[in-house]
């Protein structure tokens, strides 16, 4: 992978990724396509009215609703989709976590029973990265053993070290198939895990970096029923230890300040299904504060959403309109929302990125806290 820092403003980073199939500048929010699809767009969406260059797909989903045979018969997610920039795929371990009603783990992998029509799987750190290899995955995770929190000791020490194993495998299978002349274009990140323990994150961090050569490292299994600053101290653990010249991918995080706090703390990328799902459920965000469309004082605002916003909806539509589609239940609400929380999004951590190369990150986060009346400004 071919990975270089931009700029630094103490621990926060701008970075470039270059890819197969676009360069990927950080930081970097990636929208969330669990099924091969940002709900309710397309690629055209994704690629020129958001300018997107990296999206996630989910490996679990894919596998069971259409197969790695298929996928490759399909010819990828890029042929398949039309998005022709990159893919991010998570490894199925989040699954895994979210049904745990209908699963098992084992130390040689996940067992699961399918959420569609119960048939049985079983997930391992081989056969997943088989799946991501039909996927054709721009960068690919290991499976790793993801637990909610709070969490004993005992049970964080047995994730991290089944992480670790796992890690390792899908390291060693990786780098065979790339001596095969294979997967040269899939790259392969790893998972810290060890929830909020100091110890046992910076165990995981220093067992995964012994490994070998990962692509990249990912801090996974949090946001998972922690308190944010026990969040942030486990992103400090981390990054303290992490090589300095790899990206870092912060799973399934979260809020503005989430994403903000994480940068500062020198992560580089990002993806949360927040944005989309708060579209669809009526709230936006605005460079001022959210807004609940379906409010009845929007009934009649021929504004846009936010005046600063550059986003396609923005340009084009009124909150009136936005609450009219919002209150008759129209499809077409959910594509504008969307375009514009992702946008915002991305926004967020394009300005970060000038933010850094100017030196002046800090500023850039307080005056976005201050526009929100934050309480870290009061």
């Amino acid at each position: 992978m071919d990975f270089k820092i931009d700029a630094t403003d103490e621990n926060a980073r701008a970075t470039t990724i270059k890819l197969a199939h676009s360069i990927v500048q950080t930081p970097v929010f990636m929208p969330v396509g669990t099924q091969a699809c940002v709900k309710g767009l397309d690629a055209h969406d994704i690629k020129n009215l958001l300018d997107a260059n990296i999206i996630l797909a989910n490996t679990y989903h894919m596998y069971l609703r259409i197969g790695q045979d298929m996928m490759q018969k399909l010819g990828g997610l890029h042929k398949f989709t039309q998005f022709d920039r990159n893919f991010l795929t998570d490894s199925g371990g989040f699954q895994a976590f979210s049904l745990s009603g209908n699963m098992k783990k084992h130390l040689e992998g996940i067992e699961f029973k399918s959420h569609i029509d119960g048939s049985k799987h079983f997930f391992t750190p081989t056969n997943v990265l088989d799946m991501q290899y039909a996927l054709n995955s721009d960068i690919m995770m290991v499976l790793d053993d993801l637990i909610g929190l709070p969490a004993s000791k005992n049970r964080l020490q047995e994730s991290v070290e089944k992480t670790t194993l796992w890690a390792k495998k899908s390291l060693e299978y990786h780098l065979l198939q790339k001596k095969h002349d294979l997967a040269q274009t899939n790259h392969l990140f790893a998972i810290v895990q060890g929830g909020t323990d100091k110890d046992l994150r910076i165990l995981s961090a220093k067992s995964l970096t012994e490994l070998g050569e990962f692509d990249g490292y990912a801090i996974g299994g949090l946001a998972v029923g922690e308190k944010a600053e026990e969040m942030y101290q486990s992103i400090e653990y981390v990054t303290e230890i992490l090589p300095v010249y790899k990206p870092r991918y912060l799973m399934g995080v979260g809020t503005p300040e989430n994403i903000l706090e994480a940068i500062e703390r020198g992560v580089d990328m990002f993806d949360c299904v927040m944005p989309t799902r708060n579209a669809r459920n009526a709230t936006l965000f605005t460079s001022t504060e959210k807004i609940g469309i379906k409010s009845s004082k929007y009934k009649l605002d021929e504004g846009a959403l936010d005046e600063k916003c550059d986003c396609y909806t923005c340009k084009n539509y009124s909150k009136a309109y936005l609450h009219h589609l919002f209150r008759c239940n129209e499809i077409t609400y959910h594509r504008l929302a969307s375009i514009h929380n992702l946008k915002y999004y991305l926004n967020l951590t394009k300005g970060a990125r000038e933010a850094i190369i100017k030196g002046t990150f800090k500023e850039y986060k307080k005056s976005i806290y201050e526009r929100y009346n934050h309480p870290h400004c009061q």
